[in-house]
C-alpha cells in the first residue's frame, strides 16, 4: 500500500502536464435538466485546477449533440477520486448513488469512485443516480514482495471499461486500504459479460502472475488467464493468492503491529479546570500531581483509582488566551499553570505512576501576539515577513465559509480560525526549522508524544485550504523529526472530517493515529435510536480501511456538547457508551468529568467548566473564586459521591478500564464483526492469541432474550471454550468452535439482554488445544523435534489435497511465519525464533490442524 500511495503522491504534487484525462459521462435522459445544467463535484476538482474540492457549481458537463449524455473531461494526476454528479449547480440537485457503485462515507452519504494510474480513463455512460454493471477485481499478495509500481489488474475488459486499451499495465491499480495484503478495484463496465483477466505485481506486463491451468481459460495469444463471468449488478469474485487458484487463508491476518498506546487508556485534561493548587481559580500543574493518584495511584493491586495509563494535556504553552490555541511561546509553559519546574515535576510524578503523557501542538497557527507576527506584521521586508501568508487584496477564500484574510498595516494575512491565529507558512524552511526545534524541545523534557491540532489546514494550495499534498508531506517531514529524536514518540492528529478522508493522515508514516470522528457520531447516534446497523456499518469500515488498531477512539471532545448532554442526561445509556468504546479496538480517549456525567453545551467555556470533586464549594476545584463558575448540579454529581456509590457512572468506567488493562484481546485483539438477529444490538469479536472477547450490546429499550451470536471465522483454534461474562463475573455457557474457528447461533446462558446493557463475553480453551479440528476437516499434524532448536520438520498423515498453507504464530498471536507446501512434510526453522511457546496451523482446503511447539536453545 505505501508503495502505491507514494507513487500517488508524487504524481499529485507534480506539474498537471504529467496527469491523465479524467471523462465523466452521464445519461440525464430521465431528469428535467435546469438552466443551470449538469455538474460533477469531487475530491478531483483542486487536482484538476477547479479551485477547491467538493464545489457543485464549478465543473460543468455539456452535451454538444443534445443525445441527453453529459459530459466533462479534466486533467488529473493519477490518485483515487470520489466524485458525484449534480443536476443544477447546487446540493439539492445532487444524486445519491445505489450503495453497490459507490462508497458509504459512514454517514449515509454515497460518492461515487474512480482510480487512475497511468493512462487516461473514458467512464462508461451512467444513468444519473443510477449503477452500471460493477466488477470487483481482488488479489491477495500474502508471501509476494509488492514492486514499487504496485499492483495492476490486465485484461479484455479494459476498452470497455474506460481504461485505454486491453492488457495496458500501467492503466487499473489496486490498493491495499488497510493493509491486510488483499489488494483490489471496483470497476463499472457498461454492459454484462464474460472477461479474462490477469494481476501484474508491477506496471509491466513482465510482472504478470503466472496463472495455473486448474483456474486458468487461455486467451487469444494461449497466455492462460482467470475468467469472470459479470452477469449481476455487481461481481464480485473472490480474493485468491497472486498466481494460485485457491486463497491464502481462510482466516484474518495476525501479523499487524501494536506500539505502547495500544495498551493505553487516555484521559483529555484541560488543565485550567482539572484542580487549583493555591487558590487563584485557575487549575494547574501542581493541581494535576495532588490528583494523579485519582487517576492512576502506581500500584496495580488497587482498584480505587481510574486507572487511566496516559495522559493528554489540552494546550499548556505561553498564550494569551483561557484555552492555549494561540501561542506565543513554543518553549515556555503557560504562566497560569506553573514554571517549567512545576510541569517537569509534574511529568516525573505521572510517569513514576506509569501514566504517559502527550501535550497539544498546534502547528497550524501562531498567536497574534508571538514575537514571530509582531515582527512579520512590522513590515514587508522583515525577515519573519514570510513566516505568516501575507497579501496586497483579500483573497476571499477560507476553510469554514467566508473569508480568512485580515487587515493588518495596510495588507492582508491570513488566519484561518481567527485574526488572533494567524496560520504559519510551512514553505518558509526557517519556520520550518523553528517548528522542528520546538518539537524535539518537549520530547527532550520527558513528554511521550503529541497531539495536533487541525492537521487538515497546515498548508494551502491556491485556494483549497485542507487535506492538500503538502500538508500530507510536512506530516512525513514531521514523524521524522519526532522518531529520530525517539522512536516510541506517540503522534495523534485531529482531522475532523468523514472517515474515508482521515485515513490518509496515518498512511506513508505520517501520524500514527487520528480521531475517529465518524465512529463516535455513529455510537451517539445508535445508542439515541437504539438501532445497531449505523454503528456497525461504521465498524466495519473502520476496520476495513485503517491499519490495525491505529486510530483513536472517544465519545466527545472539548470542541463538542459533551456526550452526557447529547444523551438526555440518560445513564444507561452513558454507561453503554462507555462500554462500547472502551471495548472496541482502537485507542480510548475520555474527556476528563465523562467518568461522572459531566454536563457541558454550548459556548465552548461551558464545556471546560472546572472538575466536579465534591458538594463542597466551588465544586472542590478551588478555594478562591473560579475561572468559571462550575456547573449547577455539582452537589449531586461529583466524584465524592460517586466513589461512594458502587452503581455509580464512575464506579462503572473504572471497571470498563480495568478490564480492558487486564485482558489483552481487549488491548490488541483484531476486530470481527459477530451477527445476531437482533437489529437492536450490535456484537463484536476482539481475537488475540489463544483466546477472543466477545461483546453484546443491547441498545434498545426492551430485553433481548435467547440471543444468537454467529462468528463465521477467526484464527482461535477449534474445540470448546470457556464463556464467562466479565463484567458480571457469571458464567456464560460453554461454546464450541469449528474447524474454521468460528461457531452458530450460540446462546448464553445468562439472563436476558437488558435494555442498555452490554455483555463482555471472554471466551477460553476448555483444554490443551486439540492437535487436530473436528467437524469433518480430518488434518493429522505431527512436529519433530518438539521442542525444537533449528530444524523441526512438520509431517501431515497423508499428502495434501491441495498445497497446504503453514502459519506460526506466538503466544502474543502475532504471525512468525508464513508458506505454502505440498506434500505431506515441510521443514520448519526456527534458529532464529525467539524461546517460547508457538502455534503452529496447517490448512489444506477446509481442513486444518493445530500443534504446540516449544522452541528452545
Amino acid at each position: 500500500m505505501k508503495h502505491l500511495f507514494a507513487v500517488f503522491c508524487c504524481l499529485l504534487v507534480g506539474s498537471l502536464a504529467q496527469a491523465n484525462q479524467l471523462t465523466f459521462r452521464v445519461d440525464m435522459s430521465r431528469q428535467t435538466v435546469p438552466a443551470a445544467g449538469v455538474h460533477v463535484a469531487g475530491s478531483f476538482q483542486a487536482a484538476a485546477g477547479f479551485g477547491a474540492n467538493w464545489n457543485p457549481a464549478t465543473t460543468a458537463l455539456t452535451d454538444a449533440d443534445h443525445d441527453n449524455v453529459w459530459e466533462a473531461t479534466v486533467n488529473v494526476p493519477a490518485g483515487v477520486y470520489l466524485y458525484k454528479f449534480v443536476n443544477g449547480n447546487g446540493w439539492p440537485g445532487a444524486e445519491l448513488p445505489p450503495a453497490s457503485c459507490g462508497l458509504d462515507d459512514g454517514g449515509g452519504n454515497v460518492n461515487r469512485q474512480v482510480v487512475v494510474g497511468g493512462s487516461s480513463v473514458r467512464l462508461p455512460i451512467v444513468a444519473f443516480g443510477e449503477c452500471a454493471t460493477q466488477l470487483r477485481f481482488a488479489v491477495d499478495m500474502t508471501g509476494q514482495t509488492v514492486a514499487s509500481g504496485g499492483v495492476h489488474v490486465v485484461g479484455n475488459f479494459q476498452a470497455l471499461a474506460g481504461y485505454g486499451t486491453n492488457d495496458d499495465a500501467t492503466a487499473i491499480p489496486l490498493l491495499d486500504d488497510n493493509g491486510d495484503g488483499v489488494y483490489e478495484v471496483q470497476l463499472s463496465l457498461p454492459a454484462p459479460g464474460r472477461f479474462q483477466y490477469r494481476f501484474v505485481n508491477g506496471s509491466t506486463l513482465a510482472g504478470a502472475e503466472t496463472v495455473p491451468a486448474g483456474c486458468g481459460s487461455p486467451d487469444n495469444s494461449g497466455t492462460l488467464t482467470r475468467v469472470v463471468d459479470a452477469t449481476a449488478a455487481v461481481n464480485t469474485p473472490p480474493a485468491l493468492c497472486f498466481g494460485q487458484c485457491t486463497a491464502c487463508s481462510g482466516v484474518p491476518p495476525t501479523g499487524y503491529t501494536t506500539h505502547w498506546w495500544n495498551d493505553a487508556v487516555f484521559y483529555e485534561v484541560f488543565v485550567r479546570s482539572f484542580y487549583d493548587s493555591n487558590g487563584d481559580g485557575q487549575g494547574d500543574f501542581a493541581g494535576l500531581i495532588q490528583k494523579l493518584d485519582y487517576l492512576n495511584d502506581g500500584n496495580a493491586a488497587t482498584t480505587t483509582d481510574l486507572g487511566i495509563t496516559g495522559l493528554w494535556l489540552m494546550p499548556m504553552m505561553e498564550s494569551p488566551s483561557y484555552h492555549g490555541y494561540d501561542v506565543t511561546n513554543y518553549k515556555a509553559t503557560e504562566p497560569d499553570y506553573g514554571s517549567m519546574a512545576q510541569f517537569e515535576a509534574f511529568l516525573a510524578a505521572a510517569h513514576q505512576r506509569g501514566i504517559k503523557v502527550i501535550i497539544d501542538l498546534v502547528l497550524n497557527h501562531s498567536s497574534s501576539q508571538h514575537p514571530w507576527f509582531q515582527q512579520s506584521a512590522s513590515s514587508p521586508t522583515n525577515a519573519y515577513r514570510n513566516w505568516y501568508l501575507w497579501s496586497p487584496t483579500d483573497l476571499g477564500f477560507g476553510p469554514f465559509g467566508g473569508s480568512g484574510w485580515h487587515l493588518r498595516n495596510g495588507q492582508y494575512f491570513y488566519g484561518a480560525f481567527w485574526d488572533g491565529m494567524p496560520d504559519l507558512n510551512w514553505r518558509n524552511p526557517d519556520l520550518k526549522a523553528a517548528m522542528w526545534d520546538a518539537s524535539r524541545f518537549w520530547l527532550q523534557k520527558g513528554v511521550d508524544g503529541y497531539r495536533l491540532d487541525a492537521v487538515r489546514y497546515f498548508v494551502e494550495t491556491g485556494s483549497t485550504t485542507g487535506d492538500t499534498p503538502e500538508t500530507l508531506a510536512v506530516l512525513e517531514e514531521f514523524h521524522d523529526v519526532i522518531k529520530a529524536e525517539n522512536p516510541a514518540t506517540l503522534s495523534v492528529g485531529e482531522a475532523w472530517t468523514s472517515t474515508r478522508a482521515v485515513v490518509p493522515y496515518v498512511q506513508n508514516d505520517r501520524l500514527d493515529l487520528c480521531f475517529e470522528f465518524d465512529l463516535a457520531t455513529a455510537m451517539i447516534t445508535a445508542l439515541k435510536q437504539g438501532s445497531a446497523a449505523g454503528l456497525t456499518s461504521q465498524l466495519n469500515l473502520v476496520n476495513n480501511l485503517y491499519p490495525r488498531l491505529q486510530y483513536a477512539t472517544f465519545l466527545t471532545n472539548h470542541d463538542q456538547n459533551r456526550v452526557f448532554d447529547e444523551l438526555g442526561s440518560n445513564v444507561a445509556r452513558m454507561k453503554q457508551a462507555a462500554a462500547l468504546y472502551l471495548t472496541m479496538p482502537g485507542v480510548p480517549f475520555l474527556y476528563y468529568g465523562e467518568e461522572i456525567g459531566m454536563a457541558g453545551s454550548g459556548a465552548d467555556e461551558d464545556k471546560r467548566r472546572p472538575m466536579q470533586w465534591t458538594a463542597g464549594a466551588q465544586a472542590g476545584f478551588t478555594t478562591g473564586t473560579p475561572w468559571r463558575a462550575p456547573n449547577a448540579n455539582y452537589p449531586q454529581v461529583n466524584v465524592a459521591a460517586q466513589q461512594a456509590d458502587p452503581a455509580s457512572l464512575l464506579n462503572h468506567y473504572k471497571k470498563l478500564i480495568g478490564l480492558r488493562n487486564a485482558h489483552e484481546p481487549l488491548r490488541k485483539g483484531y476486530y470481527l464483526p459477530v451477527s445476531t438477529a437482533s437489529a437492536a444490538t450490535v456484537a463484536y469479536a476482539r481475537v488475540y492469541g489463544p483466546e477472543a472477547v466477545v461483546v453484546a450490546a443491547n441498545l434498545g429499550n426492551s430485553p433481548v432474550s435467547s440471543l444468537a451470536l454467529s462468528l463465521p471465522v477467526s484464527t482461535l483454534a477449534a474445540g470448546a471454550y470457556r464463556v464467562v461474562d466479565l463484567y458480571s463475573g457469571q458464567a456464560a455457557g460453554t461454546v464450541t468452535l469449528d474447524s474454521q474457528g468460528g461457531f452458530n447461533s450460540w446462546t448464553a446462558t445468562l439472563p436476558a439482554l437488558a435494555a442498555n446493557q452490554t455483555w463482555v463475553l471472554r471466551l477460553q480453551p476448555s483444554a490443551t488445544l486439540a492437535t487436530t479440528r473436528p467437524a469433518g476437516a480430518a488434518l493429522t499434524l505431527a512436529l519433530y523435534p518438539n521442542p525444537g532448536s533449528g530444524a523441526v520438520r512438520l509431517t501431515l498423515d497423508t499428502p495434501a489435497a491441495a498445497p497446504a498453507q503453514v502459519q506460526a504464530f506466538d503466544l502474543t498471536g502475532r504471525l512468525v511465519h508464513s508458506a505454502r507446501f505440498e506434500g505431506k512434510s515441510y521443514a520448519l526453522n526456527v534458529s532464529n525464533w525467539t524461546p517460547g511457546t508457538y502455534f503452529v496451523r496447517v490448512q489444506a482446503g477446509s481442513a486444518v490442524a493445530v500443534q504446540r511447539l516449544v522452541v528452545g536453545r
